[in-house]
């Protein structure tokens, strides 16, 4: 199921439906297909994917995440997080991950990585998917985690974050160049 977008003297763009769901044993292999296209492509960190990118044993990735949910059982100096694959209603497919920090406990979080972070295949950019991801991981960070606004970034190069960071009412605050030499944004969104 889709919905239809219409704006005066531009076509009309079907938009697919993007529902949040906790990553489990059911998207194990797509979830092994989702890192193949993002190492194929030439992109060997994946952003939100919590270590996936660095592992191979799904389970020992899943029992990760499963301890980063709460305070007593974190690990690695790591902060509380929730993390979501975007999945497309119409055939349950995995088009995006999403990952919420809830608090920003250390200089890299505060500094550099913020709240949120997300990423979207290759074969699925440019679709409106990271706008439906973070439009409701902001409504999670304000009904769930409470919190009145949060910090996002990304490379400056990086038009379709920005954009979508922009169109969730992301606010410049400062951009500075990274110790891999790309200049990065940081923004923040009042919820």
């Amino acid at each position: 199921m889709g919905i239809l977008l219409g704006y005066p003297g531009r076509k009309v763009i079907k938009m697919e439906i993007i529902k949040l769901v906790k990553p489990t044993k059911e998207y194990e292999n797509q979830l092994i297909e989702y890192k193949k296209e993002h190492f194929n492509n030439g992109e060997k960190v994946i952003h939100a994917c919590s270590k996936w990118d660095k592992m191979d044993n799904y389970d020992e990735w899943l029992e990760l995440l499963e301890s980063h949910s709460s305070l007593k059982t974190i690990k690695d100096n790591w902060t509380v997080h929730t993390n979501f694959l975007g999945i497309r209603e119409s055939d349950n497919k995995v088009v995006g991950m999403i990952d919420i920090r809830h608090e920003l406990t250390n200089d890299f979080l505060k500094n550099y990585a913020g709240h949120i972070g997300y990423s979207v295949r290759p074969s699925e950019r440019k679709k409106g998917y990271a706008t439906q991801m973070l439009t409701q991981v902001l409504e999670f960070c304000r009904n769930n985690l409470k919190l009145d606004k949060v910090m996002i970034s990304c490379d400056k190069y990086n038009d379709g974050s920005r954009k979508t960071i922009i169109n969730a009412g992301g606010i410049l605050e400062r951009e500075f160049k990274a110790e891999d030499g790309e200049n990065v944004q940081v923004y923040w969104i009042k919820l």
